[in-house]
């Protein structure tokens, strides 16, 4: 028993040894007692507040509209023979678009030209009369009334003449008219009418539509609160650029310029309408198109710029993390002015080289120790999935 009682004591002393040895050698990797470990960093990406300009733009939604629209209707009755244009074709004014049976129209003209040779005819014959009689009378051989009855029927050919010439003006009327011609310049619609059909007038339908779309226009709304500031440009005699996006607003369609305003505020909405005047040399925009209309109403001078990415909102208004040079953050409020995708103009909260967080966010509370790194260009993001930079984008046109 006592070769066993002292077997135990002999590993029990054994692990207890290794328990201590373990201990001082966590203790010395550890540091002195007492001591806490130093605070980690947290990785973020930091950007420097920059000056620059920043324009002050109105959104709204809006419809393509062609500039003017015509429905080429005839202006005379018959049956239609021939059609000139192709379904979607650009016309161009005074081309002609169809013809009318210009027949019966020939045999009017006919008709008054011969009636017009035969009252010429009577009054050349009339005024010969005239003459003897003028001659007798001045004899004494016929009496003052016979005189007065060739003068008086003098007179009748000679207005019959002009109302010969009345009547052969209209029969060639009719003829042009017979000729259905472009009113405006632009694309011709869907023909609403057949060759071999007869047209009149007053058809509501009409035989082609043309839209205008070279110019073309833009009607969107804005709010009412943003009409004074408008007609305060407006009355400076500026001209302010309108730009036209795709249904997503991320591609610019085209560059124009605003045009005008209506005359009254839509109460039902509270918003008010204005068109813009698109030249449209490329035919991107097509009449009832949706766009996003960007107004350009001011450019900001020497505004304090941040990424929009910088920008937080929380229970007490929007804030962004700023980095001290201790390499802390803390938590900054902000008063926003204008912004744009990339970009938000600071009214006040922050200075031009301040550095502000916008990517790492997640992490950061007041106070906490940051490693700041610089956003990744876009050439190197580029060339890290093997795609060349995007190329910058280029003013609208003047």
């Amino acid at each position: 028993m006592w070769l066993l009682l002292l077997l135990v004591l002999v590993v029990g002393a054994r692990i207890v040894y290794g328990a201590r040895r373990g201990s001082d050698a966590s203790g010395s990797a550890g540091g002195a007692p007492g001591q806490s470990a130093p605070a980690r960093s947290v990785p973020v990406v930091g950007v420097a507040a920059r000056q620059g300009e920043m324009p002050v733009y109105l959104t709204g939604l809006g419809s393509v509209t062609a500039y003017n629209t015509a429905t080429v209707k005839s202006r005379v009755g018959g049956q239609l023979v021939s059609v000139g244009f192709q379904e979607g074709q650009l016309v161009h004014e005074g081309d002609v678009l169809a013809e009318v049976d210009p027949r019966p129209f020939q045999v009017q003209l006919t008709q008054a030209e011969g009636q017009m040779a035969r009252d010429v005819a009577q009054l050349k014959d009339a005024k010969a009369t005239l003459e003897r009689f003028r001659s007798l009378l001045a004899d004494g051989v016929i009496a003052k009334q016979d005189y007065d009855d060739k003068l008086a029927a003098a007179g009748q050919f000679e207005g019959a003449i002009k109302v010969d010439q009345g009547l052969i003006d209209n029969a060639n009327l009719q003829l042009t008219y017979s000729r259905i011609t472009a009113p405006i310049t632009g694309r011709a619609g869907l023909r609403l009418v057949d060759v071999g059909n007869i047209v009149q007038p007053n058809d509501a339908n009409g035989v082609v539509v043309i839209a205008q779309i070279q110019p073309i226009a833009v009607v969107f709304t804005i709010p009412e609160d943003e009409l004074p500031a408008v007609l305060a440009k407006l009355r400076q005699s500026e001209h302010l650029p309108v730009e036209a996006y795709d249904r997503a607003g991320n591609r610019q369609i085209a560059s124009g310029w605003l045009h005008a305003i209506d005359n009254q505020i839509d109460r039902s909405t509270g918003t008010t309408r204005l068109k813009g005047v698109f030249a449209n040399d490329d035919g991107a925009l097509y009449p009832n198109q949706f766009v996003n209309v960007h107004l350009l109403l001011d450019v900001r001078k020497e505004a304090v710029l941040v990424p929009t990415a910088a920008i937080q909102r929380g229970p007490q208004g929007t804030f962004v993390y700023a980095v001290k040079p201790d390499r802390t953050v803390e938590v900054r409020p902000v008063v926003l002015g204008p912004q744009s995708d990339t970009d938000t103009a600071i009214e006040r909260g922050v200075a031009v080289g301040d550095v502000v967080v916008v990517d790492g966010i997640d992490k950061l509370r007041a106070g906490t120790l940051v490693d700041v790194s610089p956003p990744r260009a876009a050439g190197a993001a580029a060339a890290s999935d093997g795609r060349p930079p995007a190329a910058a984008p280029t003013a609208p046109p003047a």
